[in-house]
């Protein structure tokens, strides 16, 4: 990937947890006649469907949805990989395509793509493991204490109320005897296309509104059957989220059924509240409502004539 190809534009997409980003971006790749690359760590799973909302082949309505169902959780595959994978794929959609659409609520996938991602060194998957563990049994208070200890600077930045950011830096830090800090660079990579973003938001009540309607309709998909199958994997990454965490307590019998949805929806609510926060770090993304469709068509061909 080298020059600048000036005619080709990857146009991101991103919000909080049932926002609408799928129809809006079915829409988009409608209009420019493109495909979709999906930038949520989760869908890459196949076996974990109803808790990720996983768009159905009917909500695709027959677009090219890159990066959902291709992975199984079996599988390794980190934020480091996806950007060398979507690079190559984003190579060859160039080629035939101006406009190519890439969405999803993970903000560090999302980056990696736009800016690339730090280059870091080798861990020891012994260390995840016992970190992993150790968050299992005693949660993230003694994990956020040891990340204090050994790497003030990240301590102060990351979100501490997201195990898997805060179990990646330690696993570094311990493996490289390095504090984690010191393998972030600033610097954003060039990259060989132009890149419009865009944030898709809603009023705050009608958003939650959304998030309670989108956790009744996978409880009654069957998200307890998803997660009862994937108990033997409970202590991998993807599975340290909103949407099966609850449940796997609910299996161990820390509280009941009624507690478990309720933690489910308020957790959720929590979640894109996270999201949004991360979004709006960034000021180069512009904000729509999901309704203004001709607003955000008229900004993106605005935007493509301006560069």
């Amino acid at each position: 990937m080298e020059n600048l190809q000036s005619d080709k534009y990857l146009v991101v997409v991103v919000g909080p947890t049932a926002v609408g980003k799928t129809d809006l971006c079915v829409q988009l790749a409608r209009h420019y006649h493109t495909e979709i690359i999906s930038a949520d760590s989760r869908q890459f799973f196949r076996e974990m469907s109803i808790g990720t909302a996983k768009p159905s082949a009917e909500e695709q309505q027959g677009i090219k949805h890159h990066f959902v169902d291709s992975h199984t959780i079996t599988e390794e595959y980190n934020v480091g990989a996806y950007e060398q994978d979507v690079l190559q794929l984003l190579q060859e959609l160039f080629k035939e395509k101006n406009v190519v659409i890439l969405t999803g609520g993970s903000g560090l996938y999302v980056r990696a793509v736009c800016e690339g991602m730090d280059e870091m060194p080798e861990t020891d998957p012994a260390i995840r493991e016992e970190l992993t563990q150790e968050f299992a049994e005693k949660g993230l208070q003694p994990l956020l204490e040891q990340l204090q200890q050994l790497d003030p600077v990240y301590y102060a930045q990351v979100d501490q109320a997201n195990p898997q950011r805060v179990i990646r830096a330690l696993e570094v830090c311990l493996s490289s005897g390095q504090p984690y800090s010191s393998f972030r660079k600033s610097e954003a990579q060039e990259r060989p296309f132009n890149i419009i973003k865009i944030g898709l938001n809603r009023d705050r009540e009608e958003l939650y509104q959304r998030i309670d309607q989108r956790m009744d309709l996978m409880l009654q998909q069957g998200l307890l059957q998803e997660v009862k199958a994937l108990y033997p994997y409970r202590h991998h990454n993807a599975l340290q989220t909103v949407g099966y965490k609850e449940i796997f307590d609910f299996l161990e019998g820390k509280y009941d059924w009624e507690e478990a949805v309720r933690l489910l929806k308020r957790n959720s609510r929590r979640y894109a509240k996270r999201q949004l926060t991360w979004f709006h770090k960034f000021p180069d993304y512009t904000w729509f409502n999901p309704a203004q469709w001709q607003e955000l068509l008229a900004f993106l061909d605005e935007q493509m004539k301006a560069k």
